[in-house]
């Protein structure tokens, strides 16, 4: 269903552009206005007139429709509420949920695990401070 949508909505980008670029210029911006030609007729500027807004409106409602089916079926998380056997730090040793304080205690008690020297099992490599 999204990708009909999604096409849906490119096409009228697609004739919404071509619309507005049909449109004559009435302020003479650009210096390119005014002048007999193709289309410039007053009953053919009402018609593109009322075609951009109609695709302007179609356009809005796509965007409005893609933006709430992305987040339809959307679960909040959160990286806070997880319990400790998912949030192990690469050293194994599991992070154990604090009896008081937040997020920083957390953090502060599974920093100072994994910078717990071990013994070590042959020759290491100097590492700078």
């Amino acid at each position: 269903m999204q990708t009909v949508v999604i096409v849906i909505h490119l096409m009228i980008v697609a004739v919404m552009i071509g619309a507005v670029l049909l449109q004559k210029s009435e302020g003479g911006g650009l210096g390119m206005g005014g002048g007999a030609g193709f289309m410039s007729s007053r009953g053919t500027a009402n018609l593109l007139s009322r075609t951009t807004a109609i695709l302007a409106a179609g356009f809005f409602l796509t965007s409005l429709f893609l933006s709430w089916y992305a987040g339809y079926n959307r679960a909040p998380s959160s990286i806070i509420g997880q319990p400790a056997s998912q949030t192990q730090p690469a050293g194994g040793n599991p992070i154990t949920a604090p009896t008081s304080g937040g997020i920083l205690d957390t953090l502060k008690k599974a920093d100072e695990q994994q910078q717990a020297p071990a013994a070590p099992s042959g020759p290491q490599v100097p590492r700078s401070q």
